[in-house]
């Protein structure tokens, strides 16, 4: 009989990237690529390339861990996923991660941003509003895990530490500030006040190259003396960074390796996140459905360029493992010692001649869950090192502190061309919009800015 010219491994519910119907989407391997083969009544077939590795593809399967629910949900089911977001009952996960955009506002004009900010659009948020944004976050989690204040620039917003002040009051274990660091190398000043939140505070900054070529592709200037000015500064009150790298394939995906070993020399620098370009705002710049740089190549980019992680050390985050990898290290006298490959649960671990089988040892598997989930601050995160390493007698588990810790994340928010409904279920990274209402990253930047309610309730109109 004739065989089709790839293998057929699933079934999902995907977006047709043209009209934002849903549509029918099967999941097939090619090789060692994975495919979205879609069909859209209106507009015909389309093929997404989603991954590059089969095999960690289907690993992610293992990863599933059971859903942690909001206490309490923030709009009815109605229409069907993704157009009921607010979190819908339907929602599979809670915030890990809260955004809060205090302004539209921003002293850049990136040629990447998801948000269409610049100098002259849309406006800064009132404290009022903010401090209503943060009662809301509170009232769905308790006690949230992760708060991002961003923008916009959030540094420029002219109340800035009056609402850095309201939300240390609020039960938050940790925030973040998400900035292009252009404040933060101008006015050290500034930074020594931001010094003055820690702990359980932390510096969400832009870092994308050491190139003038891509920092002025991804964010319309060069801005390499401004990154490194604002390193020194945060080095200076040694103030905890994660560096944030967005990536755009064949731009500055050689470079990863390059900025991992930069940020291990970096006092203040706790780890780095590398997110690939998603398809939102101003970007239109590649063709998604062929060039788009996947969570897997970025996966084999950091282990083929920083070889002393290895396939063990790079994993699946359990709470939503298609779209997050997460790989932990220590910083011991100078050296780095990659910890993940000590928790594989795809193999025997050997302890002082008995072996453990990860699945059968709970002690294990819930140190593992503690440690790897987006929920978790570095800080947060030593306390179940300590704990973790304590499961293993082999290993003398040192006295950690917070700058002993470093982390890497690849973080793939998915767009319309690769919408995957099982991955946007799972989403954990939200953001609180002006209706009060929390919506996934992802679908915030399809359907619920301003620019997109309209071909939302259109969308609407025809379920």
């Amino acid at each position: 009989m004739p065989e089709r010219n790839y293998t057929y491994y699933d079934f999902t519910l995907s977006l047709c990237h043209i009209c934002l119907k849903r549509v029918d989407t099967k999941i097939v391997f090619e090789g060692d690529n994975v495919y979205m083969l879609k069909r859209c009544n209106e507009h015909g077939r389309q093929k997404v390339l989603i991954a590059t590795d089969k095999e960690y593809y289907k690993n992610c399967r293992n990863y599933m861990k059971p859903s942690e629910m909001p206490m309490k949900f923030n709009t009815a089911t109605h229409y069907g996923c993704p157009y009921d977001c607010g979190l819908c009952p339907d929602h599979e996960q809670h915030s890990c991660l809260t955004v809060i955009e205090i302004t539209d506002r921003c002293n850049l004009t990136c040629p990447t941003c998801y948000a269409e900010s610049s100098p002259h659009h849309g406006r800064h948020r009132t404290v009022e509003e903010v401090e209503k944004m943060l009662d809301i976050i509170v009232a769905n989690e308790g006690e949230p895990d992760v708060v991002q204040i961003s923008g916009g620039e959030p540094t420029i917003h002219p109340d800035f530490f009056t609402i850095l002040d309201i939300a240390k009051t609020k039960p938050i274990k940790h925030i973040m500030i998400n900035t292009n660091g252009v404040r933060i190398a101008k006015d050290e000043e500034f930074v020594a006040k931001l010094a003055t939140y820690m702990p359980s505070f932390e510096i969400y900054l832009q870092f994308d190259s050491f190139k003038e070529e891509a920092l002025v592709k991804l964010r319309g200037k060069d801005l390499r003396e401004t990154r490194l000015k604002a390193i020194e500064n945060l080095n200076k009150y040694n103030l905890s960074t994660t560096l944030v790298v967005t990536i755009q394939k064949g731009l500055n995906n050689d470079e990863l390796g390059e900025i991992i070993e930069f940020a291990l020399k970096q006092k203040c620098v706790r780890g780095v996140t590398f997110q690939p370009i998603q398809v939102a705002g101003r970007l239109e710049s590649f063709d998604p459905a062929t060039e788009r740089y996947t969570l897997t190549e970025c996966r084999t980019d950091i282990i083929n360029q920083f070889p002393m992680f290895s396939e063990k050390d790079l994993i699946p985050v359990p709470c939503n493992p298609d779209a997050l990898v997460m790989g932990y290290a220590l910083k011991l006298e100078g050296q780095v010692f990659p910890l993940t490959r000590m928790i594989d649960p795809s193999v025997l671990l050997n302890n002082s001649g008995n072996t453990i089988v990860y699945e059968q040892d709970e002690k294990l598997k819930s140190h593992l869950l503690n440690v790897f989930t987006t929920g978790n601050t570095v800080d947060t995160a030593t306390k179940e090192i300590q704990s973790l390493l304590c499961c293993l007698p082999a290993i003398n588990a040192p006295n950690l502190t917070y700058e002993n810790v470093f982390r890497v994340i690849i973080m793939s928010f998915i767009d319309a061309y690769n919408f995957d409904v099982r991955a946007i279920k799972k989403s954990c990274v939200h953001i609180v919009n002006k209706d009060g209402k929390i919506i996934p990253f992802e679908t915030m930047n399809m359907f619920y800015r301003d620019d997109k309610i309209e071909i939302l309730n259109e969308l609407r109109k025809g379920n």
